[in-house]
């Protein structure tokens, strides 16, 4: 019986970035992982994997659409969806390889196997039973489905499925407007295929700023994607050559058709619990989630919970720092996450970024504030690359100027909100960023631009 001062259950973002620092930190430490592969959801089937695939499929809609416009002749553009896979797969193969080679650089055991809470400070995998001090789980979530649908990964698919098509769909529905829907549903459609989003709520990216996400509906509609909104699917009929969704408008209660090759099912994600031991232990869940403190510790004496099992937004990037942060507690008693400045990002073209409050929530909260916004119309380097599309939109607090959120739609959008993150884990105003120098010619000329109309009013615009 092997004795650790820590086990990690998963190794997704998560999971293995808290048993890096925790091992960093001293502690005797091990991860256990039953998928095969380290990284988790996001590595395996979801991040990254849309990350490459998203990236090939925008570089063949750069060529057909703007070479021409810059001047270089390409006269024979076409996709090869195999190799787009293999790249993909060895995009995956190398991260998850990278992870492995940091667990043996910071002395960390790779337990592969499914992990079970056998009792306290034990956790079996397999056959084998491991003593530890403390214990984190950190097991992540997988796709949600309406409860009269049944996902097979072939013709009625969830990201999963969505990644590994083999070929492209003439017509592909996609069931939910949020990021994981957008984002695939532009890789089909700039590889061919007629896409149609069907969502319950009125506008898609629920939770996002009204304005980005009207002026976002907008540009994915002139790259030719349709949108039915306020719409609530009902069923699915599997007939042989195609599929057949039935869907009802909310409105006025309408019922309508459309048919499809393929489905996607982006109707939102849940934890992973099941087969933990929970309940024999006595931790306390709530909708499927586990509970825990500010210190990401749960009821039970030595059980830590962080990531999407937990409640919050169910990001990577969240996992990882709840995942430091934990690591942190357990070997230094102090450990911390700001849930204020945590960043979203969907990466289609243009990209979206927000970090800190919306303008909705503001007014919700009847704060007095000020906004700030500039287009990429008006910045010069978007110009000279011809991606123009969209503005970035500061809100600062109208009696000290010190930034409450950022809203970007534009090129880089996913880096550029970085600036705004930093500023306001600072407490940084508007002037603040404004009277910093930025390069020129550069998109985060824009941040800037938007930083002076909130003081004296911007100069480009």
């Amino acid at each position: 019986m092997a004795e650790y001062d820590l086990i990690i259950i998963g190794g997704g973002p998560g999971g293995y970035v808290c048993a890096i620092r925790a091992a960093q930190l001293g502690l005797k430490t091990a991860c256990v992982e039953g998928r095969g592969a380290l990284g988790g959801t996001c590595l395996n089937v979801g991040c990254i994997p849309s990350k490459a695939l998203l990236h090939s499929s925008e570089m063949l809609h750069e060529a057909e659409g703007n070479f021409a416009k810059m001047g270089i002749v390409a006269k024979s553009v076409s996709a090869d969806l195999d190799q787009m896979h293999k790249h993909k797969a060895s995009v995956v193969e190398a991260n998850t390889k990278g992870i492995e080679f940091l667990f043996k650089k910071n002395k960390v055991d790779y337990i592969k196997g499914w992990g079970k809470i056998t009792g306290p400070g034990e956790v079996k995998v397999g056959e084998d039973t491991h003593k530890a001090k403390n214990i984190v789980i950190a097991t992540g979530s997988e796709p949600a489905t309406l409860p009269f649908l049944e996902i097979d990964e072939k013709r009625i698919v969830s990201s999963t499925g969505a990644l590994e098509l083999p070929k492209v769909p003439k017509k592909l529905v996609v069931i939910g407007g949020g990021v994981i829907g957008l984002e695939l549903g532009s890789v089909w459609r700039r590889l061919g295929s007629e896409v149609t989003v069907i969502e319950y709520l009125d506008e898609i990216t629920p939770g996002a700023d009204a304005e980005v996400a009207k002026t976002f509906r907008r540009t994915l509609t002139k790259q030719g994607i349709k949108f039915e909104l306020g719409a609530a699917v009902t069923g699915i009929e599997t007939l042989k050559t195609k599929l057949k969704i039935a869907y009802k408008r909310r409105k006025d209660d309408s019922e309508h058709q459309i048919d499809a090759d393929i489905v996607l099912v982006a109707t939102g994600r849940r934890p992973v619990t099941r087969g933990l031991g929970l309940e024999a232990l006595g931790v306390a869940t709530e909708r499927g989630f586990i509970l825990t403190d500010a210190h990401w510790r749960t009821n039970v004496e030595g059980v830590y919970a962080i990531g999407d099992v937990t409640e919050g937004p169910m990001l990577a990037h969240k996992a990882e720092d709840e995942g430091m942060a934990a690591a942190e507690q357990i070997a230094k008693g102090a450990g911390h996450v700001n849930y204020a400045v945590i960043p979203g990002v969907i990466y289609t073209a243009p990209e979206v970024a927000s970090v800190g409050l919306t303008e909705e929530a503001l007014k919700s909260a009847g704060r007095a504030y000020k906004v700030g916004k500039f287009p990429f119309t008006a910045n010069g380097r978007a110009k000279a690359n011809l991606v123009t599309d969209g503005f970035v939109k500061l809100l600062a607090d109208e009696r000290t100027g010190q930034l409450l959120g950022a809203h970007i739609i534009g090129p880089g959008a996913g880096d550029l909100i970085h600036e705004i993150c930093v500023g306001m884990e600072y407490g940084a105003t508007a002037e603040g960023i404004a009277r910093t120098c930025h390069a020129h010619p550069t998109y985060s000329e824009a941040v800037r631009e938007a930083a002076l109309a909130l003081c004296d009013g911007a100069i480009h615009f």
